[in-house]
């Protein structure tokens, strides 16, 4: 399993904590930046992000920022791409099970890390339901074309 892991300024703060939960996990992780605190562009590292998980079948990815809410805007401009805005272990599970995202976002200003490492437990421990979720996530990517 791998892991895609981008931020803003305002989510690199988490991003080291994020990345020894999964690694010590023995899960590998491409950390995509950014690497300080200087202000940047939130939309320019959900794309890096997102096309890297389109390009790397089978990868996922974590994007971190305030809220979490423009990271998912953003990366879900990706064609391909599902990314789903988690506030606990409850959304992350639903959004892999019933969506079967690809990409994991939140809030360094609104969730503490307990809740962050519950979400990212739970996104890696559920699986993508067949049957009719799987028939309603072709309906959201036949949105894109």
């Amino acid at each position: 399993m791998k892991f895609y892991i981008a931020t803003d300024h305002a989510g690199v703060r988490y991003k080291d904590a994020v990345k020894e939960m999964l690694t010590s996990r023995n899960i590998e992780v491409e950390d995509l930046g950014p690497f300080n605190t200087d202000r940047v562009d939130y939309p320019d590292y959900a794309k890096k992000c997102a096309i890297a998980v389109r390009d790397d079948k089978g990868s996922f990815g974590i994007l971190i920022c305030g809220t979490g809410i423009g990271m998912s805007i953003a990366a879900n401009k990706v064609k391909g791409i599902r990314a789903a805005l988690c506030h606990d272990a409850y959304t992350a599970e639903m959004a892999k099970a019933h969506n079967n995202a690809q990409i994991l976002c939140f809030g360094e200003r609104v969730l503490g890390l307990g809740t962050v490492e519950s979400i990212i437990e739970a996104f890696i421990n559920t699986k993508p339901e067949d049957g009719r979720h799987s028939a309603r996530v072709e309906k959201i990517m036949a949105i894109e074309e």
